[in-house]
């Protein structure tokens, strides 16, 4: 307490008795009954708590002169000064009050001496019914009080207003006034204590021209003072005499507060922790939590499986279990604790410690004091880092963190020496504590555990596609959606098809979830397998859509199938529902959605798909992508079209910058749900000048010509290094042909790309196979022999038969 700047004589006797003196606080509703009834009331009037709460002011306050006789003039009355000392005070209700009150009226309970009261009044407005606050004194015992002191006797007590700006301590005063009001929540006692603020903070205004804030301490005594009240019940107790009414009634009431303190706090905690299901930030909301309110030091460790979001075997966890420091929250100053015990070091602890004994038993362990041996002991698993400075004659708690009976990780938590120790209604708070923070961790890894599953689904089942093909460079993107664990049925893929011609696909299933992801995977293989049978594409996907109608009802997609063949310049398309893809062409930078039929989804059945030529040059790029890049809710799909051509058109260093270039334009509209499959393909087409092609009758004779002109051309390709093996190949694909075709002639081809690729294409339609030759058959051994020597080879029907081929690295220039 403080006294008015330029009063400070005489005012030592007065300020001494202030912090001695009950208060009645009494908060009155709109209706004029009490919704507040602290015990300085019950003391001062005599009603108990639960008699006064809900009922009529004017039937609880006897005060004369203060209230009414009429109760018909306003709900609960207007105050009037005794002796002159402050305004009347009319009716807040009516809302003809709007400032403060206070004056001195006379107790006239039936029973009773008569008691002079000194009183303050506010008006309350806001959203709760409060709207007045009463705060009343017994002002005969503060005369006694000051009597006592030494001092003359005092001629005149009379309550004030001051703003609490005025005195020494304003700010420690002003954080204590919540006190007066125990047991409201913190929401309600914080709007009113605001405007006590505002309206004046209430003051006694002595003779000797001194004003001294009223200031009770309304919260958990000091420590002397609950041991003076121990010592007066042991007292009691060994005299045989009863408890004293007043001793009994500060124990209930210490008891009450110290219990309604500790429920706020865990409710304060529930509120602060569990607000993101990401287990990092969860772990930091539940170590800042708890300090500096409950302790001044918290470090939290969790399992290492829980850390990476991983299951873990069942039993209790042993000597060789990892423990990860996840997070340090402390008062100390900033760097003490990081280079002694930093975050995210692992570490096993021995049996003989307080958190192996936390984590076994799955109970908290309270150490009142850590003595210097206990210490010394812990320091121990530090090797060279001396932690004792930072732990010694400190209280510590330790608390495990645990959801459905297993120990996922516990708290340390540690005291200042100046500080009370823990006691056994900390260690039920912290246990009640790590309760609710071990089911919020427990649902954050459960959530990460099942993210990871997912993300792994989805990772398995998306290709990975070489960044270059035959004749183009390949480029992708995956987002993953913001819903339904962040997966979805969105896919990409490239295959390798005979003549260098590459395969270009782009998909998305219909729905979210683990049932798309698993409806993609199916999709995706089918068309693998067709693809690589060389199926057209109209009649690829309407195999796709028969295969989907047998599979079930619910397999609904989109498919978009194109065929690069960077040889002939062309693309080769066919669209199942899906939106367009973009060219954007070379020679000018001009980007367009291809006009293509657009089909029916895959699985709706009965809907003819149709395929289309697309002429391109070297250097044009493909865009293919889903509806998730595109589509935002609540917006026309045409403006996220216009924005990929737009973007597909800017100039970029290279693919991934280009694709970087598309998901920032696309992807920072907002509203994004669905996930985003992202497939860019640079067309550079193959140079004639990288393309050889003879026709050959069908004529045994003709395999020599055939191994001439491929070490011909191998010579002028710089290729020399291959002839020999290209030459043994060749001879016998081309013999095979002779063999085997009917009428037309042999058709073959030399390409030189990244590698080299020789094709033998005959009218024959029945594919080659491997075969075990014995040692006196005379066929069987010729793919045995290309298959030996070429890096791939391959077989594939066409239109009008097969085409047999394989491919040689090209040598390192």
């Amino acid at each position: 307490m403080g006294a008015t700047p330029g009063r400070e004589a005489g005012h030592g006797a007065a300020e001494s008795a202030v912090g001695r003196i009950p208060l009645a606080v009494v908060v009155v509703d709109r209706d004029g009954l009490v919704s507040h009834w602290s015990t300085g009331a019950r003391r001062l009037f005599g009603a108990p708590k639960e008699d006064a709460v809900g009922r009529p002011v004017v039937d609880l306050l006897p005060v004369s002169g203060a209230l009414p006789e009429d109760e018909d003039t306003a709900p609960y009355g207007a105050y009037a000064a005794y002796d002159g000392l402050g305004p009347d005070l009319e009716s807040s209700l009516g809302g003809r009050l709007s400032y403060p009150a206070a004056g001195r009226a006379r107790l006239t309970a039936v029973g009773s001496e008569r008691v002079d009261v000194l009183w303050w009044a506010y008006p309350l407005v806001g959203p709760g019914r409060e709207r007045l606050l009463v705060v009343a004194a017994d002002a005969g015992a503060m005369r006694h009080e000051v009597s006592d002191a030494g001092e003359a006797a005092v001629e005149r007590i009379a309550p004030g207003f001051a703003l609490y700006t005025d005195f020494p301590g304003a700010e420690e005063l002003a954080r204590r006034l919540p006190e007066i009001l125990p047991s409201m929540s913190v929401g309600e006692s914080a709007r009113i204590v605001a405007q006590v603020l505002e309206l004046g903070y209430p003051v006694l205004e002595f003779s000797q021209n001194d004003r001294v804030p009223v200031t009770p301490d309304w919260g958990v005594p000091r420590r002397a003072e609950r041991k003076a009240r121990r010592e007066r019940v042991a007292r009691a107790a060994a005299s045989g005499e009863p408890v004293p009414q007043d001793v009994q009634d500060e124990g209930e009431d210490l008891e009450y507060v110290a219990v309604r303190e500790r429920l706020e706090f865990l409710n304060e905690v529930s509120g602060r922790i569990g607000t993101s299901l990401d287990l990092s930030k969860t772990i930091v909301e539940v170590s800042r939590a708890v300090v500096p309110r409950f302790t001044d030091v918290a470090g939290t460790y969790l399992r290492e499986q829980v850390v990476a979001g991983e299951g873990f075997p069942e039993g209790v966890p042993d000597t060789t279990t990892m423990w990860h420091r996840v997070a340090l929250e402390h008062t100390d100053e900033p760097g003490r604790w990081d280079d002694v015990v930093p975050v995210g070091e692992a570490m096993p602890f021995p049996a003989h410690t307080p958190f192996f004994q936390c984590m076994t038993t799955g109970e908290p362990v309270l150490v009142p004091r850590i003595s210097e041996q206990m210490g010394h002991m812990i320091a121990a698993q530090f090797e060279k880092r001396d932690i004792r400075p930072l732990i010694t004659n400190r209280s510590m708690l330790v608390v495990p963190l645990k959801a459905r009976n297993v120990v996922l990780g516990f708290m340390i938590l540690l005291r200042h020496p100046e500080r009370v120790e823990f006691n056994d209604m900390d260690r039920a708070t912290g246990a009640e504590l790590a309760a609710r923070a071990g089911l919020v961790l427990d649902n954050a890894r459960m959530y990460t555990y099942q993210e990871s599953v997912a993300e792994t689904l989805q990772d398995s089942m998306l290709p990975h596609i070489a960044p270059r093909m035959s004749g183009c460079d390949i480029a992708t993107r995956y987002l993953p959606g913001m819903l339904l664990g962040r997966v979805g049925g969105d896919w990409f893929d490239s295959v390798k098809l005979p003549g260098s011609r590459t395969a270009l696909i782009v998909g998305d299933v219909m729905g979210h979830g683990l049932n798309s992801a698993a409806m993609m995977g199916q999709l995706r293989t089918a068309v693998q397998t067709m693809a690589a049978l060389d199926l057209p594409p109209a009649q690829l996907l309407r195999n796709l859509d028969d295969l989907a109608q047998r599979l079930g009802d619910t397999y609904l997609a989109t498919c978009l199938y194109a065929i690069y063949d960077p040889i002939a310049g062309e693309l080769h398309i066919a669209n199942a529902g899906h939106i367009p893809p973009v060219l954007v062409r070379a020679a000018d930078g001009y980007s367009e959605l291809l006009d293509l039929p657009t089909g029916a989804p895959i699985g709706v059945g009965g809907v003819p798909f149709e395929a289309v030529r697309v002429r391109v040059a070297p250097g044009d790029r493909l865009v293919m992508c889903t509806d998730g890049l595109v589509e935002v809710r609540g917006e026309d799909i045409g403006v996220g079209l216009a924005t990929l051509c737009e973007s597909a058109a800017h100039p970029a260093a290279s693919m991934d910058d280009a694709c970087d270039t598309i998901i920032r334009a696309l992807n920072t509209r907002g509203g994004r749900k669905d996930d985003v499959a992202l497939l860019m393909a640079r067309l550079n087409g193959i140079e004639p000048e990288d393309v050889a092609e003879w026709q050959l009758a069908l004529d045994p004779l003709e395999v020599d010509r055939a191994r001439a002109v491929i070490r011909e051309q191998l010579h002028v390709w710089g290729l020399a290094a291959l002839a020999d093996s290209a030459e043994l190949m060749v001879s016998e694909l081309v013999t095979n042909a002779v063999r085997h075709t009917h009428s037309r002639q042999i058709e073959l081809r030399l390409v030189r790309g990244d590698t080299l690729l020789c094709e033998v294409a005959d009218d024959d339609h029945t594919l080659p196979t491997l075969l075990s030759a014995g040692p006196d058959d005379e066929f069987g051994r010729g793919l045995r022999v290309v298959s030996s020597l070429a890096r791939e080879w391959g077989t594939s029907r066409t239109g009008a038969g097969k085409t047999v081929w394989f491919e040689l690295t090209l040598p390192r220039r």
